[in-house]
């Protein structure tokens, strides 16, 4: 299979200010990822790689549940965020090896127990490629686990023409960014299914909350994909500052529900030859 030369560009802030926004989605997501990865088979003394780690929120997460006797790596084009969840690593005191590699560029061959990946197939102009990739990485019988977004699926009550913005404007800019794919969630099933695995496991949750960490999730997001709005046309700063400011004073009021992004959950297996 062909290879681009060309590395990843992300629609969201990288570095500190992206692992703050990370460290945030992770406290509002991991405990339907917990979910997930051990409906999955994720157990002690597995050999994973998080492929699109990040800050290495669940990477970190993983080595914890497969133990001393487990070997849990993480890949990720942003180099500042890698050097980031290093230091988290030895801060935790957990044996994590994080590696930088653009997700179309993984070549391991029947290497690992279990892939990983959340929220890093709807950036990618090629997610096929790399779906077949993380199926190559896995040994025969490993498994695959996929998370990631359908943007348009989003719950608000009331209507807030904020937060009807945010969505239009992140869906754009995601498309703007070398094709990149907000809606994606649906289609994880099939490009598992054109990966070769088999046992596919299909899910779907939409987390929605009246207060706490999830009603800040849009606020931060906005202001992470600031840049990349701007920069492509699709909205000025002074639109941007007034989205933030509305979605902020939105999530403030405790008779308003909002959802972060409702994530597809697939799961599957690698044949055994």
């Amino acid at each position: 299979m062909e290879r681009s030369p060309e590395p990843e560009r992300y629609l969201l802030r990288g570095g500190r200010a992206g692992a703050e926004r990370l460290h945030l989605l992770n406290r509002v997501k991991w405990p339907t990822t917990e979910r997930l990865l051990k409906a999955a088979g994720l157990q002690a003394g597995m050999r994973v790689l998080d492929v699109g780690c990040g800050s290495g929120e669940v990477t970190l997460k993983m080595a914890d549940l497969v133990g001393a006797g487990g070997e849990v790596a993480g890949i990720d084009s942003d180099q500042a965020i890698l050097r980031l969840a290093g230091r988290e690593a030895e801060r935790q005191g957990l044996s994590v090896t994080f590696r930088h590699l653009d997700a179309e560029n993984l070549a391991e061959e029947s290497a690992h127990d279990l892939v990983y990946s959340r929220y890093l197939l709807s950036h990618l102009p090629r997610p096929a490629w790399v779906v077949e990739a993380m199926v190559r990485a896995l040994r025969p019988g490993g498994r695959l686990v996929l998370e990631d977004v359908y943007f348009p699926g989003h719950v608000c009550y009331p209507a807030n023409a904020a937060f009807a913005r945010y969505l239009e404007l992140y869906q754009a800019a995601a498309k703007s960014n070398e094709g990149g794919d907000a809606a994606i969630g649906p289609r994880l099933l099939r490009l598992a299914l054109d990966a070769g695995l088999g046992e596919v496991h299909v899910g779907l949750i939409v987390p929605i909350f009246r207060d706490g960490d999830g009603k800040r999730v849009a606020q931060v997001t906005m202001e992470n994909i600031r840049e990349a709005v701007v920069g492509s046309g699709l909205a000025t700063d002074a639109e941007v500052d007034r989205i933030v400011a509305e979605l902020g004073r939105f999530a403030d009021d405790d008779q308003t529900l909002m959802s972060i992004a409702p994530t597809f959950q697939i799961w599957g297996r690698k044949a055994v030859a």
